[in-house]
């Protein structure tokens, strides 16, 4: 359903040119309106449910666990109390526990995305200079 939505989504998008739109259930016949910026969040919610990943939606002002921020970045709890510590991403205490905002730890995933793209090319082009490998 989420595919067969977005290309009329789209095209609506395409054709709004005001910052609030009004939208309509046929159901209920009722009319709502909303930003259009809510519009286009739910065609990058319907872009990614149509390409089967999955959707959260998490206020930016967000505090996160260390046990959530480690799940976004995909690694242990260990290793991001340990880049925590090191000053790596900033996060503030309450009593014991340590929180952090959503927003820093997506900004940290994003750098490292960038950084690991830059080391392999890197690596590419080190391949390519002795020979290794053919592009």
């Amino acid at each position: 359903m989420a595919i067969e939505s977005l290309p009329a989504l789209s095209s609506i998008l395409s054709n709004i040119h005001s910052e609030q739109t009004e939208i309509e259930i046929e159901e209920t016949g009722e009319r709502i309106k909303i930003p259009a910026r809510a519009l286009v969040f739910l065609g990058d919610i319907l872009k990614a449910m149509g390409e089967g990943k999955p959707v959260s939606i998490v206020p930016m002002a967000t505090e996160v666990t260390t046990q959530k921020a480690a799940e976004i970045l995909g690694c242990s709890r260990p290793y991001l109390v340990k880049l925590l510590e090191e000053g790596a991403i900033e996060f503030i205490k309450v009593g014991k526990h340590r929180r952090i905002k959503f927003e820093d730890v997506v900004a940290y995933r994003e750098k490292m995305k960038v950084q690991q793209k830059n080391n392999i090319i890197d690596i590419m082009g080190a391949d390519e200079e002795v020979g290794l490998y053919d592009s």
